[in-house]
C-alpha cells in the first residue's frame, strides 16, 4: 500500500479522507512497515466498506489486515439499522465464529518434556484434523437445531465440559436469536458429523510456554504467570458455516437490486439489516456462531481426556474463547449517544475493556482477554481489552499475524516436510495429516506477529500481558 494515499494521526493509525460515495473515513491501524506490507486491496475494500449504506464512524481495518472476500480480514464495521444500515456476509466470512479458546493446564515445562512426544502422538490420534474430518458425534435433526441454538451450553448439557467453562465464553455460550429453519438442510447434513473436529487451513491445536508477562496484575487476574503452560484451540463452524456463507452471498448478490442496493463490488454483497433476506441471515449466521462455540467445548471435552490418561495431574481451566469472524448487536456511544450497532468483525476480534458488563466479575476489572494466535513456529499473545479501545473501533483488536502471502506463494517457497523438520529442531513438534498444509500455514508466509501486537498496544486497541511460544502443535 502506497504511504502516500493515507493522512497520518499517529504513528499507528492512519486515515482516508472520504472521497466520492464514501459516507465516513476508512482508518487504518498500523505502522509504516506493516502499512507497506499490506496489499493496494486493503486500501480499496476499506474505502469501499465506507460506501455502505448506514455505516457508523468509520471502515476499520487492523494492523493484521489482508484482502479477503468483500471486506478485508481484520476489517470492522457497525451498522445502524434505524438508519438503513446493512448486514453482509463478506463482513463475517465463511468461516463464521471461527475463534480461539485458551485454557490453562496448571502445568509447567518440566511436565511436558519427558512425555511430549507421547503426547503430541496421543493428541494426533485424539482430535479429529484436516479437510473433511469427521468426529464421533453424529447428530440427528433433532440434536442439530438444539446444537445450533444451544453453543457451548449445549455441549456442556450433553456432558462436554462444565458450567464453570460458560462463565469464560462470550456470550455465556450461547447466542440467542439463532433460527435452524434458516440453515439449509445441506448445511446441516456437512456438519452431521464435524462436531468436535479442527478442519483444515490455519486451524489449529497448540501446546504452549508462557515466556513474558508484561503487566503482573492483568496476569494474576487472568491466572497466568511465567513458565506456565497453556494450551489454544482455533477453529470454527466447519462445514455449516462456510455453506451458510456460500449461499446467503448468493441471495444478497440476487436480492441486492430489490432493496435499491447499489454494491461497490460484487463481493460486498449485503442486505438491510431488517429486511427479510437480512434477517434470515443474521438468524443462520447466529446458528454458525453457535456450532462454532459447540464445537470448540467439545474439543476441550477431548483435550481433557487426552490429559487425564497422559497427565493426570493436569487441571484444564478455562481462560477465554472469543470468535473473530462475526456480527453482533452491541451497544457503543457514537457522538456523545448510546446507539444500538451490527458490529461486523472479519478477522478481528472483541476486545472489551474493563468494566464491560458482559464480561464475568473475575474479568471485569482486568478486561476482556483478547487471544492472539501466532503460527506454528512463531509467539501468540493474550491482551487486555483496553478502556480507550472501547472508543476507537468499537470495542476490536487484531487476531492474529495475518498472511503476507497466499497458500499457493507459500507451497512454492516452502515443503511441508522440511517445515516440519526445521521446526522440530527448534524442539517444535507439529503433527499433521496434510504436509501440504504445513507448507501452507509456514511461519514465513505471515507477518511478524509481534509487530502486530506492539501496533495494537501502541495504538491504545489491547495492552499485552504475556508472551507465548509452542511447544507442540496439531494442525488440520
Amino acid at each position: 500500500m502506497d504511504i502516500k494515499t493515507l493522512k497520518k494521526k499517529s504513528d499507528y493509525e492512519w486515515h482516508i479522507e472520504p472521497f466520492g460515495k464514501m459516507r465516513v473515513p476508512a482508518i487504518i491501524y498500523a505502522d509504516q512497515q506493516l502499512i507497506k506490507q499490506m496489499d493496494t486491496k486493503v486500501y480499496d475494500q476499506a474505502v469501499n466498506v465506507a460506501k455502505l449504506p448506514g455505516i457508523v464512524k468509520a471502515s476499520y481495518a487492523m494492523p493484521d489486515a489482508h484482502w479477503g472476500y468483500g471486506f478485508p480480514i481484520g476489517g470492522v464495521a457497525a451498522f445502524d439499522a434505524e438508519q438503513g444500515g446493512v448486514i453482509s456476509a463478506g463482513g463475517v466470512g465463511f468461516d463464521i465464529a471461527c475463534g480461539v479458546r485458551t485454557l490453562r493446564t496448571g502445568l509447567v515445562p518440566g511436565d511436558i518434556k519427558p512425555i511430549k512426544e507421547r503426547l503430541a502422538e496421543l493428541l494426533a490420534r485424539k482430535i479429529p484434523a484436516g479437510v473433511g474430518s469427521r468426529g464421533k458425534i453424529k447428530l440427528g435433526p433433532k440434536q442439530m437445531d438444539e446444537m445450533l441454538t444451544g453453543g457451548a451450553r449445549w455441549a456442556v448439557k450433553a456432558g462436554y465440559g462444565n458450567e464453570e467453562d460458560l462463565r469464560y465464553v462470550e456470550e455465556g455460550g450461547t447466542i440467542t436469536g439463532a433460527d435452524p429453519n434458516q440453515v439449509s438442510d445441506y448445511a446441516k447434513k456437512r456438519q452431521h458429523d464435524e462436531v468436535g473436529t479442527l478442519g483444515s487451513g490455519n486451524h489449529y491445536l497448540e501446546l504452549q510456554q508462557v515466556i513474558e508477562v508484561y503487566d503482573d496484575e492483568i496476569a494474576k487476574a487472568y491466572g497466568l504467570k511465567k513458565d506456565d503452560i497453556t494450551l489454544s484451540i482455533h477453529c470454527g463452524s466447519r462445514g455449516l458455516g462456510h455453506q451458510i456463507g456460500t449461499e446467503f452471498l448468493k441471495r444478497m448478490v440476487t436480492s441486492a437490486s430489490s432493496y435499491g442496493l447499489d454494491l461497490p463490488e460484487r463481493e460486498l454483497a449485503c442486505a438491510p439489516i431488517n429486511s427479510p433476506v437480512g434477517q434470515s441471515y443474521i438468524g443462520a449466521m447466529r446458528c454458525g456462531m453457535n456450532c462454532a462455540l459447540a464445537n470448540r467445548q467439545v474439543l476441550t471435552h477431548l483435550v481433557r481426556k487426552v490429559f487425564a490418561e497422559i497427565l493426570p495431574q493436569a487441571r484444564l481451566t478455562l481462560l477465554y474463547d472469543v470468535s473473530h469472524n462475526t456480527c453482533q448487536v452491541e451497544e457503543h456511544q457514537v457522538n456523545g449517544r448510546l446507539q444500538k450497532l451490527f458490529v461486523h468483525r472479519k478477522g478481528a476480534t472483541r476486545a472489551f475493556g474493563p468494566g464491560h458488563p458482559s464480561l464475568s466479575p473475575e474479568l471485569r476489572q482486568a478486561g476482556q482477554p483478547v487471544l492472539i494466535g501466532g503460527t506454528m513456529g512463531t509467539a501468540s499473545y493474550i491482551l487486555a481489552g483496553s478502556k480507550e479501545g472501547m472508543s476507537l473501533a468499537f470495542g476490536s483488536a487484531c487476531h492474529g499475524a495475518g498472511r503476507n502471502m497466499s497458500r499457493r506463494q507459500a507451497t512454492k517457497q516452502w515443503q511441508g516436510r522440511d517445515v516440519v523438520r526445521s521446526l522440530a529442531e527448534r524442539g517444535i513438534l507439529i503433527r499433521s495429516p496434510s504436509l501440504r498444509g504445513v507448507a501452507e500455514e509456514a511461519p514465513g508466509a505471515y507477518k511478524d506477529v509481534s509487530a502486530v501486537v506492539k501496533v495494537s498496544h501502541q495504538a491504545n486497541l489491547a495492552y499485552k500481558v504475556a508472551k507465548l511460544v509452542p511447544l507442540l502443535c496439531i494442525k488440520g
